[in-house]
């Protein structure tokens, strides 16, 4: 055959092959029967455009709006948005597998095991360390990085400049005064001893925070490409120099990580008196039980891994977008601010800084960090499960074993037939009527079930103390109440600003 012939009877099975493709895909796949865009039933092609706009979660409301409970969003995979799906899916046994969004540096760990048993037995390992208990031996961590953050705040208010909440959670402020990062010094204080020094220093001094804004969008959309192809885009991407940076910046985090480690080993070593932080707690289940658990050095390192990677975003994006609620609307505003006073001003109070028992007991509070929490979760994509073999009855439908399917924390959290008619309003009250606690287990902050994050507890701790100690210290408004809050969901459903107004309301931080 020659060269044309020979073209012309690839492309005419090309086209043979895509023609019976989408006449399988559409009308004989076992899930054809669920609505959804055109092109997601025979590509997956639509989903990576469809993560890589960094809107999924508003997109996704709009589908579920137009299609249904049940959207078809790539050839295997579903998202569903109906309440009864919860249980089914991320129940404790389930049976629904984690989907591997991406491939492991080295192997998997108690939070990127996709097989349960390994997964069980890893976190059993280390669980404990978690416990709320244990956070709380290390409150002072939380009240020492606080104490530099008012700092940091005061100066933007003597200087009758504006910040950035959700960039001094994170990153920097729009004066440059203040480049806090807060939730990253915590969890160096909590996991290394330190505060990593983006309160001190006021800038990513490490290059942490752009190494995780570099590498977040291109995991993301990574992770909804077809395993096969993850591969061969990471080779062809370093001819370009976003996936340069991302590959860099992963390395960037797990030198860091690694370094961590090895610096703490040293100091064992040389007799140094270690703080009891989260690292010197895994090292010691390493040291005492290492070799009876199969638990080694690279196991502590991947621990450390995970604290850089996802310790601080989270916590972040919960406090920056719970504030900004809170203030947006003067009634709850004032009356959390009455709560604290009140209990500031009690006389049983600890000082200088109330502690996590004493706040936590406080209603309206409690009320406002859940409502945060449920109006603005910090993940913004789907938590997608692979079906049981056997298939499973999920929300009175039939789904196929193998079958790809996951519920959108940012869509689901919003759902009128759990929370109310007014569940689309920050409404905190909603959490004070009695009952309100069965609404418990459709919040997806923390994942749920088995999977749900090790690291809840300490988020939990940062979110209760930090709040009262700034709206005991600062009057906060809003730069332009008007506007409503811009977000960003590559996997994190970030705001991508939330400028503020700050007042001392005290002469100094002692109260």
């Amino acid at each position: 055959m020659d060269g044309p012939g020979t073209i012309r009877a690839l492309a005419a099975l090309f086209t043979l092959y895509w023609v019976g493709w989408i006449f399988y895909t559409k009308w004989i796949h076992p899930l054809a029967q669920f609505p959804g865009p055109w092109l997601a039933a025979v590509s997956r092609l639509w989903v990576v455009l469809h993560v890589a706009r960094g809107k999924a979660e508003t997109e996704q409301r709009k589908l579920h709006e137009k299609y249904g409970p049940i959207v078809r969003i790539a050839p295997n995979e579903l998202i569903i948005s109906d309440r009864r799906a919860v249980k089914t899916i991320y129940g404790v046994n389930s049976r629904f597998i984690k989907v591997r969004l991406t491939e492991p540096a080295r192997y998997p760990d108690h939070l990127t095991a996709t097989d349960e048993k390994s997964h069980a037995k890893r976190r059993r390992i280390v669980n404990n360390l978690y416990s709320m208990t244990s956070i709380l031996q290390g409150e002072k961590y939380v009240d020492k990085c606080t104490d530099l953050l008012l700092q940091r705040l005061g100066e933007i208010a003597d200087n009758k400049a504006t910040v950035d909440i959700f960039y001094w959670a994170r990153m920097q402020s729009t004066t440059n005064l203040t480049s806090s990062r807060y939730a990253y010094d915590v969890v160096g204080e909590f996991y290394f001893g330190r505060m990593l020094g983006f309160l001190e220093n006021r800038h990513d001094h490490l290059g942490y925070m752009k190494s995780e804004d570099t590498i977040i969008p291109v995991m993301a959309v990574a992770g909804v490409m077809p395993a096969y192809i993850r591969p061969i885009c990471t080779f062809g991407g370093i001819l370009f120099s976003r996936m340069r940076e991302a590959i860099s910046a992963l390395g960037t985090l797990t030198q860091a990580a690694d370094a961590a480690v090895e610096e703490r080993v040293l100091a064992e070593k040389r007799g140094d008196e270690q703080k009891p932080d989260i690292l010197s707690k895994v090292l010691k289940v390493y040291h005492e039980q290492g070799e009876k658990l199969d638990y080694n050095l690279v196991d502590v390192k991947m621990e450390a891994f995970g604290a850089f990677f996802g310790g601080s975003d989270t916590t972040a994006i919960a406090l920056s977008a719970t504030l900004y609620n809170i203030i947006k609307n003067p009634h709850i505003y004032n009356t959390l601010v009455e709560e604290i006073d009140q209990a500031t001003n009690a006389g049983n109070r600890s000082v200088p800084h109330l502690t996590y028992h004493e706040v936590a007991k406080l209603p309206y509070l409690s009320a406002c960090i859940k409502e945060g929490m449920r109006f603005h979760p910090s993940v913004g994509l789907s938590l997608p499960r692979l079906v049981p073999k056997e298939g499973r009855q999920v929300a009175g439908c039939w789904i196929p074993g193998d079958a790809r399917i996951g519920i959108n924390p940012a869509v689901m959290q919003l759902d009128p037939s759990v929370f109310g008619k007014d569940a689309d309003t920050f409404n905190p009250e909603r959490w004070l009527v009695p009952g309100a606690d069965e609404m418990n287990q459709y919040i997806l902050q923390f994942g749920a079930g088995s999977r749900t994050c090790m690291g809840k507890h300490i988020a939990m701790c940062e979110l209760y103390k930090v709040i009262p100690e700034l709206l005991r210290s600062f009057h906060l408004e809003l730069v332009a109440p008007e506007e409503e809050l811009e977000n960003m969901s590559y996997w994190f459903y970030e705001p991508k600003e939330v400028n503020l107004k700050v007042q001392r309301r005290w002469k100094s931080s002692a109260h």
